[in-house]
């Protein structure tokens, strides 16, 4: 591996630059946690010190974005480097989808395992598993699915909190599951007998729903979709963090000797939001501030583990969200009434589902200890590159063919490039434009608001311009004083258009 000066300037040699062979690559992406979320991002009624503490010693930036405003699309694109609006059919995906991403593409894990690495996949998955929607036998091993992207190890939720089935599967099988007690799956009609939510309130002894998500009940708390069997399986929400964790830290343990790439998707704020007791009552928020407190216990062992390790030096940690913030999502857990002052969405407009800033910037912090410069970065980033990316640190051609919309961004995530991309494409609804300066959203015929979620969705029928420099909260619409602004990013997003369209990755 060349050393990572000839990436870097001068400056970053003096500031304590260190060469390292293939560093272990450790990504925590988060559910549902937004820019304001952290205490290191400005929170003032929650604390997050371990996230904190990688904050201090790394790079912290500001302007960076995940593919997308929902949990799988932005999956989707990490993993391929592909923007997801490209592809049909990278929606958020139903509980008994099929694998999103078709096992024949380039990946992020198979370039990783093309770079010498182990890869591991631990906690939220939410990319759909088996050939067929609906026709997945859960009582066997479900194929395809992560092995085939590219994982050699995987320990995942099925689906997602709120969708049956909710069990974990190790190497794609059910874990804990008894041969005599197998599991079904309908998205379309209940069990004969089977309780749900809507009809058997009194069951719900832990959440009830607040809209939608009154089918199954699975452990006090009912979900979309309905699911009979595989009782030994199902996971107590309570316990979702302390599992993951485990199996995370179990991954880099028995690892590290040799480098290793684990991708850690944690659950906590994504709904049903139910953390340990042990963390109720951390906070003042209710149950979606105690969880970003369970959050953070989970970086801290991490980070603990691969301290005791002896490797924590030689990895290279990044923290993330897949999208932004949402309040009420589906169950009435006080998180609405107990907000006050908390702004999850930071200064922005917004949140998950929008097309507005807070959909889809979320918190990005690079650590790695001697290779980082310290400090804010105010550089446009994207969760798209990290493909691009790691191809580079790793030094894995990549044809252009499979490269796709993915940078090689490399120097600006290290903290030296303050200023990171020219533009990204954002996409929830409507497609939209940021650059440095400016954020264009494209006329759309979508809901404007989202009154379950509270959410302000960005569509609008009329080219939507906000001068990002002195408007980041997207409030003064500067489109008809800014005639050529605007026709220049239409264009930019009409040749984006065009250049994916017929390329088969």
């Amino acid at each position: 591996m060349k050393k990572l000066s000839t990436y870097l300037s001068g400056s970053l040699v003096v500031a304590g630059l260190v060469a390292q062979e293939k560093p272990n690559i450790v990504l925590i992406y988060a559910d549902d946690i937004g820019y304001g979320d952290l205490s290191c991002y400005g929170a003032t009624r929650v604390q997050t010190p371990n996230v904190d503490a990688l904050a201090n010693k790394g790079v912290r930036f500001r302007n960076a974005h995940s593919a997308a405003a929902t949990s799988t699309p932005s999956r989707y694109g990490l993993f391929t480097g592909e923007y997801p609006w490209r592809r049909k059919g990278t929606g958020v995906a139903a509980g008994d989808a099929a694998l999103i991403i078709r096992p024949s593409r380039y990946t992020l894990p198979k370039m990783m395992k093309e770079a010498g690495y182990i890869t591991g996949a631990v906690g939220k998955w939410h990319l759909g598993m088996g050939a067929e929607s609906g026709k997945q036998n859960w009582n066997e091993r479900v194929s395809p699915g992560p092995a085939e992207i590219g994982f050699d190890y995987s320990y995942i939720m099925a689906a997602t909190g709120d969708r049956v089935p909710c069990v974990f599967m190790e190497n794609q099988r059910a874990v804990g599951l008894e041969p005599n007690d197998p599991i079904e799956v309908s998205y379309t009609r209940n069990f004969p007998g089977e309780p749900t939510g809507k009809d058997n309130p009194e069951l719900l002894t832990k959440l009830k729903p607040s809209h939608g998500h009154d089918m199954a009940v699975v452990n006090g708390i009912s979900r979309i979709g309905f699911m009979k069997g595989g009782n030994s399986a199902r996971w107590q929400d309570e316990n979702i963090a302390d599992s993951i964790t485990v199996h995370a830290v179990r991954f880099i343990e028995r690892n590290k000797d040799k480098p290793f790439f684990l991708y850690f998707g944690t659950n906590d704020i994504h709904v049903p939001r139910y953390p340990h007791e042990r963390f109720r009552g951390k906070t003042d928020m209710g149950h979606r501030g105690d969880a970003i407190v369970q959050f953070d216990w989970s970086v801290g062992e991490v980070v603990r583990a691969l301290k005791e390790a002896g490797i924590y030096d030689n990895t290279l940690i990044i923290i993330t969200s897949d999208n932004g913030p949402v309040v009420d999502d589906g169950y009435a857990d006080k998180a609405v009434e107990r907000l006050r002052n908390h702004k999850p969405w930071g200064p922005f407009r917004g949140g998950k589902y929008s097309a507005f800033e807070a959909g889809t910037r979320v918190p990005f912090i690079v650590h790695w200890t001697g290779n980082v410069r310290t400090g804010v970065s105010k550089a446009l980033v994207s969760q798209i590159d990290m493909l691009g990316t790691l191809a580079e640190l790793t030094e894995i051609d990549l044809s252009e063919a499979w490269q796709s919309d993915s940078q090689k961004q490399l120097s600006a995530w290290l903290g030296n490039d303050p200023k990171g991309r020219d533009y990204i494409i954002g996409a929830a609804g409507s497609l939209t434009v940021l650059t440095r300066d400016w954020k264009y959203i494209e006329p759309g015929t979508g809901n404007v608001y989202d009154p379950s979620t509270n959410t302000e969705l960005g569509n609008s029928v009329k080219d939507q311009l906000y001068n990002m420099v002195v408007d980041r909260g997207e409030y003064e619409n500067v489109a008809d004083e800014n005639p050529l602004a605007v026709k220049f990013l239409k264009q930019l997003l009409e040749e984006e258009k065009v250049k994916g369209m017929g390329l088969e990755l």
